[in-house]
């Protein structure tokens, strides 16, 4: 039989959650269901991050990432407060090591007070050494808004508003296989069963462009999932590392680079570096899929993209594959950590969108027609930024309502 509703949203992630969270608070008589296709909701790049509460002080001012992440920021913390959810803004320092790396942070100074961020400074060494004794720099950016949070946690918290307090429904272990578009509705078929719906809303974050294919049949970019691997620092020598160490960014690159953070749950991880890899959910090196690997290669932006990176590419690789080149890179920060003090860590997969042409999209794309609501492109501070993505799903959405 098949089941009718006002609004379906594919992906329960913590941007899927929220956005059920925002639509259901503004109406709360539209019948809505997310559909999940693992047993437990925020299982893939919410449930598998490092757990940082972003400020904004990277993205370009008037970007959607830039107003997301400080509105976001804001809400998250008033949520947070408000459900009992633990964090902690304990700051983090951006340090420059050399002399060309202080021009661009300066840059990095110059857009995070243009984004709102008014108490963020410039530190010296020697106050750069109060904050983070074993640190190595020349100059850093004191960002006393960052922090850390477990978003799974978050997300969980979301889920229960949307199913025990809003009347929404999380349907698990759904796997979408297709999309079949009518004058007026779309029927969204499972591996378990037919959901009949006025509007599709897709979050399907890593699968997004699979999602949005069928409804939009011609997408311009591809989503090419990379690892992110983190090394985890002994219980001996977690005194490296106060809070949060953060390298200046290169900005060839979408990455913010090897960082130090320690977590809610006490542990200091180091990383993560940056690999393609060969499977949308591919947490390990051995995970392969073929289809995966065909549909990125057959992508002409991302062959595009490979040129022009390869000799990152490689690199990454190899600091992926010897654990004395990822300590290397780590001593440019921390001189004093050694090999022995790393042990193998948890990994992360995330979603990297890639334009016909090659260029790596930086901010959240979008994208709608006459059947559903496309997130197609949602990069770091998705977490941070969720609860502001879902008020701009939600806008979209009720539109139509």
């Amino acid at each position: 039989m098949t089941k009718q509703y006002d609004i379906t949203i594919i992906g329960g992630g913590i941007v899927g959650l929220s956005t059920a969270f925002k639509i259901l608070k503004q109406k709360p008589d539209l019948k809505l269901v997310i559909l999940e296709k693992e047993p437990g909701v925020a299982m893939h790049q919410t449930g598998n991050n490092s757990g940082v509460i972003h400020s904004g002080i990277y993205y370009r001012p008037g970007s959607l990432r830039a107003l997301n992440c400080i509105n976001g920021y804001k809400q998250l913390l008033e949520f947070s407060d408000k459900e009992g959810i633990p964090y902690e803004l304990c700051g983090k320092i951006i340090v420059a090591t050399d002399v060309k790396e202080q021009a661009i942070l300066k840059t990095v100074f110059d857009r995070g007070k243009q984004n709102g961020l008014d108490n963020i400074r410039m530190i010296s060494v020697e106050e750069m050494k109060e904050k983070e004794p074993h640190v190595f720099g020349v100059e850093a950016i004191d960002v006393p808004y960052a922090g850390i949070i477990d978003f799974k946690v978050v997300a969980n918290k979301i889920a229960e508003i949307v199913t025990e307090r809003q009347g929404g429904e999380i349907q698990l272990n759904q796997k979408v296989l297709n999309i079949y578009t009518h004058q007026g509705y779309s029927e969204v078929i499972t591996n378990k069963e037919v959901f009949s719906t006025k509007l599709v809303i897709n979050t399907a974050g890593l699968h997004s462009d699979e999602i949005g294919a069928l409804t939009i049949p011609k997408l311009d970019l591809r989503i090419i999932p990379f690892r992110g691997e983190y090394m985890s620092i002994i219980k001996e020598r977690q005194h490296l590392c106060n809070h949060l160490i953060y390298p200046t960014p290169d900005p060839d690159f979408p990455w913010l680079g090897v960082h130090f953070t320690r977590m809610m749950k006490g542990v200091v991880v180091a990383g993560p570096n940056a690999v393609w890899a060969f499977k949308k959910e591919g947490y390990k090196m051995s995970d392969v899929s073929l289809r995966d690997i065909g549909k990125a290669l057959s992508f002409p932006g991302f062959q595009k993209a490979m040129r022009k990176f390869i000799g990152f590419g490689i690199g990454e690789y190899y600091r992926s594959m010897n654990k004395a080149a990822f300590t290397k890179g780590l001593q440019k920060l921390i001189p004093e950590i050694r090999k022995e003090d790393l042990v193998p860590g948890d990994a992360g997969v995330r979603a990297l969108a890639v334009g016909r042409n090659g260029e790596l999209l930086d901010d959240f794309v979008f994208a709608e027609n006459e059947w559903a609501v496309n997130v197609l492109n949602a990069p770091s501070p998705a977490a941070t930024a969720c609860l502001s993505i879902g008020d701009s799903v939600a806008e979209k959405a009720l539109a139509r309502f």
